[in-house]
């Protein structure tokens, strides 16, 4: 990594990776879409990579002075760190509905919070937000279809996660950039 980049980029970077392949895992597991592969599946990826090393991630954003990925990291850490530990424990679906709903509101929070960091930070909490609406409704409502739509919405939050982690490394674009009247891309 270059010089240039602070302990606090550095952390949202290493919190976008993880969240970004737990996401993944975890979305894709919830639509079903691979053979004998499910959400729970990913409970030790959510427990290690989404829950521990997310929440040590947001302890060091905090530290280095970044209070919006701070608290998003360990707060994201928490969940996936209790999502993770939890998974199997007989639950009834109507408190894994409840729990993901209440997790759904710190999606919320963290999209509202993220508003200065663009419309690629915002989406990835969006998309986030969306999908434990969705998981949360279809395991309250015993609706198949809202859990997988959830599912790919997880999925592609996960993707998003994981590119604006990438790009940061590798100094890719996150941004369309600016467009004057005529279409073409401005300058500067």
């Amino acid at each position: 990594m270059d010089n240039e980049v602070a302990a606090g980029n550095t952390a949202s970077t290493l919190g976008h990776l993880a969240l970004g392949l737990t996401l993944l895992a975890f979305g894709l597991g919830s639509t079903g879409v691979i053979d004998n592969v499910a959400a729970s599946d990913a409970a030790a990826l959510a427990t290690w990579v989404g829950g521990v090393a997310l929440f040590l991630v947001g302890l060091l954003a905090l530290r280095a002075g970044d209070g919006v990925t701070g608290t998003a990291h360990a707060a994201l850490g928490a969940f996936w760190f209790t999502w993770g530990t939890g998974v199997g424990g007989g639950t009834s679906a109507e408190a894994a509905g409840l729990f993901l709903l209440l997790w759904a509101l710190l999606a919320l929070t963290l999209t509202m919070a993220a508003k200065g960091s663009g419309l690629f930070g915002q989406g990835v909490y969006g998309l986030l937000f969306v999908a434990l609406l969705l998981l949360g409704t279809g395991a309250f409502a015993d609706h198949g279809g809202l859990v997988k739509a959830g599912g790919w919405l997880a999925a592609v939050a996960g993707l998003a996660a994981w590119y604006g982690a990438t790009a940061a490394v590798a100094h890719w674009p996150t941004s369309l950039g600016r467009v004057t009247r005529r279409g073409a891309p401005a300058a500067g």
